[in-house]
């Protein structure tokens, strides 16, 4: 074989094993009740596909290929080990002897396989676990990520990460056996929580949390690559078509976000030709399916806003209107003071600062402990000349815990108001 072609075939074999990784994992999962064990069982079955498939060829059904052979070969350790505990779903077919014929793929179930993936998700979103938890264990079990890459993408020490991971698994282990086969309404719910669990992952990669860096891009491109997934099993949700619109849009402007040296870019101040029209075009043509549906939900609702600041080719010409309008209505579909702190913001563009100002008084209870509450404030007060009054907010925003770039921006924006200070009091 020439090395070109032992390339590409190697190539088209890692394609596959990534294809298929997380409906085998959640089938295993749902077989022995351990995602340990699933894990196993799903680098053996690669391992063994390494050794054959360049020699017999790719199986007509990789995924099937894979699932069954994990799944015999542990029945097999487990049996030597006379620890025999497993739900014994899948067709009892030997695959030492070479490729899964179509009439055996056929024995799986596509779509129980399709509830096993949002069984596994949803068992990574499960409320019982705490919400840093839940992301790390997505991004292993799901994502297939290596401790170390999430390590480094929640910005702790490899090992504190494992003992994360191994305690969230175990208590994951507990609610295995409760995942059976959801109703619809169930089932409903289901896509619910995972859709939160994406969408929260989504944010952590789009602004971090904490740390120094600011966009995590891993955790914003695996946020992106599980919605795509929710779509390929759930194509007639508008509302999940509405969250892989949303990431699109906000992922588009990625590469203008920060500048060459690190440093925060304003929305308002972005280069907008850097913002990323092949997303942008995607989004659009998800919004528009997902608006045919009917009533928009709150994913097509924030969707809706920031496709209103990606058709803006200049800052001011940015439609704030619509923008409050579209808070307004998010306002009566899912409440929160989040979205009312949004709102404000709209406000004082269609109005001015003082309006904006005011509409946040009602709110500042409840946000108090919000870093961007106390920023989006700041920000209102420096524009309605009220320095001294912005420059408590911006250091309240800094004993919140803003990230590395943010911290430096929001002194910026001190050095600024100082200095317009001073030109009031010099004139």
């Amino acid at each position: 074989m020439l090395i070109a072609d032992s390339l590409d075939e190697s190539g088209a074999i890692a394609a596959h094993f990534s294809a298929a990784r997380t409906r085998v994992l959640a089938a295993l999962t749902r077989q022995f009740f351990d995602l340990d064990m699933a894990e196993e069982a799903y680098q053996e079955a690669c391992k063994r596909a390494l050794e054959r498939w360049p020699l017999q060829g790719i199986p007509r059904d990789p995924t099937a290929w894979l699932l069954l052979t994990g799944r015999n070969a542990t029945i097999d350790r487990l049996r030597k080990d006379k620890r025999l505990v497993f739900k014994d779903a899948l067709p009892d077919v030997p695959v030492e002897g070479g490729n899964i014929e179509a009439d055996i793929a056929e024995l799986i179930d596509t779509a129980e396989l399709r509830d096993d993936v949002l069984r596994l998700m949803f068992m990574c979103c499960h409320p019982d676990l705490a919400l840093q938890d839940q992301l790390a264990l997505a991004l292993k079990v799901i994502g297939g990520f290596s401790v170390d890459k999430i390590a480094r993408a929640f910005v702790v020490k490899p090992k504190a990460m494992e003992q994360r991971i191994t305690r969230a698994k175990k208590r994951a282990a507990a609610i295995a056996t409760q995942l059976e086969s959801p109703t619809l309404q169930e089932r409903a719910a289901r896509l619910k929580a995972v859709c939160v669990m994406a969408y929260l992952l989504f944010n952590e990669g789009y602004s971090a949390s904490g740390g120094d860096v600011h966009i995590r891009e891993e955790l914003c491109d695996e946020a992106i690559r599980l919605v795509r997934l929710l779509i390929r099993l759930f194509p007639s949700q508008a509302e999940v078509m509405g969250l892989l619109a949303l990431c699109l849009f906000q992922n588009s402007r990625r590469g203008a976000r920060l500048t060459s040296d690190g440093r925060l870019v304003a929305l308002e101040d972005q280069n907008r030709t850097l913002w990323d029209q092949i997303e942008i075009a995607e989004g659009r043509v998800l919004l528009e399916k997902a608006l045919r549906h009917g009533r928009a939900g709150p994913y097509q609702i924030q969707a809706a806003i920031a496709a209103t600041h990606c058709r803006a080719q200049q800052a001011e010409d940015t439609d704030w209107a619509e923008i409050e309008r579209l808070y307004a209505a998010l306002e009566q579909v899912q409440p929160s003071p989040v979205v009312s702190l949004n709102r404000a913001v709209a406000l004082s563009k269609t109005s001015d600062a003082q309006t904006g100002l005011a509409y946040l008084a009602s709110h500042a209870t409840t946000l108090d402990n919000y870093l961007y509450f106390h920023a989006t404030r700041a920000s209102l007060l420096q524009s309605a000349g009220q320095f001294e009054q912005a420059i408590a907010a911006y250091e309240q925003a800094l004993l919140l815990g803003p990230t590395g770039q943010e911290r430096e921006h929001i002194h910026q924006q001190i050095g600024s108001c100082k200095k317009s200070e001073k030109n009031i009091v010099t004139v």
